[in-house]
Parts: structure tokens; sequence; C-alpha cells
């Protein structure tokens, strides 16, 4: 980890003023005094500031159960975002792992763990994300069969991957899609002559939005959840 995020984290102090304490002498590694705020040190090191040995942080793990009007983006001038929703005095490094429009609702992961947050979001990895999507009208057999088979998008070359479909209502689809193409699942219905009223995402991979979860919550994800998408790596 560099070291001004390890030292904003265990500290307190905002990145800036982490590099400014590092490049004022103020920080050692393992006895040596180090000025370069990018240095990258092992979670095993002795890390000393005003001459205080500081406890390595464990990364963070939370799940967001997002409302309308909320956009997964670290800071905005317009909008409230996602990280006004955590209860944490230190939100420096974390970022989003999967983001939703801003009136899209549900579930959102956020970590400050790069290497997680890869495994979560690598296309390569191609981890099944579920939604609940109401439409403006009824989806016709067509549609459904073009969805399922894999449709391609305006101005797309190649066609999306195939979906699973489940009708919940009249209105409401439940649809299961293993890629993450701009405002994708809107598009594909909008493909096929239709349009999203709401969408709300229940589950990316293996983890699910907690059911007591209220709208505009959040909790930090259990060990068990962390695990699910890659070894080594626990929650707080």
């Amino acid at each position: 980890m560099r070291l001004d995020k390890l030292l904003a984290h265990a500290t307190g102090l905002t990145r800036s003023m982490a590099a400014r304490a590092i490049r004022a002498g103020e920080v050692r590694v393992d006895g040596h005094v180090l000025r370069d705020p990018a240095t990258h040190v092992e979670p095993s090191a002795r890390i000393e500031h005003d001459h205080r040995v500081l406890e390595a942080p464990r990364a963070r793990y939370f799940m967001v159960n997002k409302p309308s009007g909320y956009v997964c983006a670290n800071r905005d001038t317009r909008h409230r975002t996602v990280f006004q929703l955590l209860d944490t005095p230190n939100p420096a490094g974390l970022n989003v792992a999967g983001r939703l429009d801003i009136d899209a609702t549900g579930l959102v992961l956020i970590t400050d763990d790069g290497n997680w947050l890869h495994r979560v979001t690598a296309p390569r990895y191609r981890h099944p994300k579920r939604y609940r999507a109401t439409l403006a009208s009824p989806l016709t057999s067509e549609a459904q069969h073009r969805l399922r088979a894999g449709i391609r998008l305006k101005d797309e070359a190649k066609a999306c991957a195939p979906v699973e479909l489940a009708q919940l209502s009249p209105a409401e689809w439940r649809i299961t899609l293993t890629e993450g193409r701009y405002h994708q699942v809107k598009r594909m219905f909008a493909a096929v002559g239709n349009h999203v009223l709401a969408l709300h995402r229940e589950a990316i991979g293996p983890i699910v939005l907690d059911p007591d979860l209220a709208p505009g919550a959040a909790r930090p994800l259990h060990d068990e959840e962390v695990a699910a998408f890659g070894p080594g790596a626990t929650s707080v």
C-alpha cells in the first residue's frame, strides 16, 4: 500500500496532510525516515508517525442499499454521493465496486482493497449481476427471445451476452447479466422497444443485498461475503 494512503487510514489525516507529514520527515518505516508519499510499504512494516507506532489498517468493505438520487462518485458538486451514507470517519481511499445510475437503487459495494475491487469488477471474471426492472409496457415474447439470445446495442459491433429473464409481475422482470456495459440494462430494454421506469440491483456475484438493510443504510461486509470474491481477505 502507498505510504500516504496507509498513514491516512491509520491516523484519520487526509491524503494531502499525510503527504505533507511524510515529506517533512515525520514518518519512519522500519526505523528509516521516508520522504516519498508514493513509496509502497508492506502491511507488516513498522510505521511511526510523530514518535508513535501506528497499527496497520485493515481493508474496509461495505454494502450499501443505494436510494435514488445518489451518485456512485467520490465527489460531486451537484448531487449527494453514496459515500455520504457510510458511517466511517475516514472515507479516503474508498471506491465503488460496481456503479449504479443516479436513479437506480439497490446493492452497491465499496472498498479500499484494490485487488478485491478488481476481482469484483474485471470483465474477465463475468460475475452475474441481478436486477429487478420495472418496465413501461409488457415485454413481448419476441423481445424476451432477443434478450435471452444476446441483443446488439446501438452503435456497438458486438452483441451482448445472453441474459436470464424471469417475470415477477406484468410490468416487473428480473434480469441477470454477466457484463457491465454503460447503462446496459436500460439500453437492452430500449433496444426491444421498451423503457425502464425503475431499476433495482439485488445481487453482485455471490453477494446479495441484505433484506434487513433499509434504503440509504450501509453495513460492513461479513468475512464470508468478502471471502466469496477471493482468498485472504477479511472485513473490518
